[in-house]
């Protein structure tokens, strides 16, 4: 009898599409293959086949990583983007800061109550100009 392995968790199972490959990884393979291929035969005459060849897989690996690196559910460039905001984008110095309710009341509060003294004191023939 044949077994069938089924993930408890089906949020990780992703849709493949071709050769057992999701439409983001075909995607980044196209376009390092579309990167990669003809440099390789544009350098091969001048640089020789091995040359050529490592400087192919240099230009595809990029590509490469961006179509299989995935961390915590997130792919590669969501990674990226987050590094480049908290050390480029935001400030390094991120003080603690705290929107006190409780203090904000008390001192409309307390403003009431000065207001309403203000009035009783205007009231009784203290007068102001």
């Amino acid at each position: 009898m044949a077994f069938v392995p089924v993930p408890k968790d089906l949020n990780r199972v992703k849709t493949k599409v071709m050769f057992n490959l999701t439409k983001r990884q075909l995607v980044c393979f196209a376009l390092a293959a579309a990167m990669g291929v003809p440099v390789y035969f544009l350098t091969k005459p001048s640089l020789g086949i091995s040359t050529s060849a490592m400087l192919m897989v240099v230009i595809m690996l990029p590509f490469i990583f961006f179509a299989l690196y995935e961390k915590d559910g997130q792919p590669a460039e969501k990674i990226l983007g987050h590094v480049v905001k908290s050390m480029f984008l935001r400030d390094k110095v991120r003080p603690y800061r705290t929107n006190n309710l409780y203090a904000v009341i008390q001192q409309k509060i307390k403003e009431q109550e000065e207001l309403q003294l203000e009035q009783q004191h205007d009231g009784k023939g203290k007068r102001r100009p």
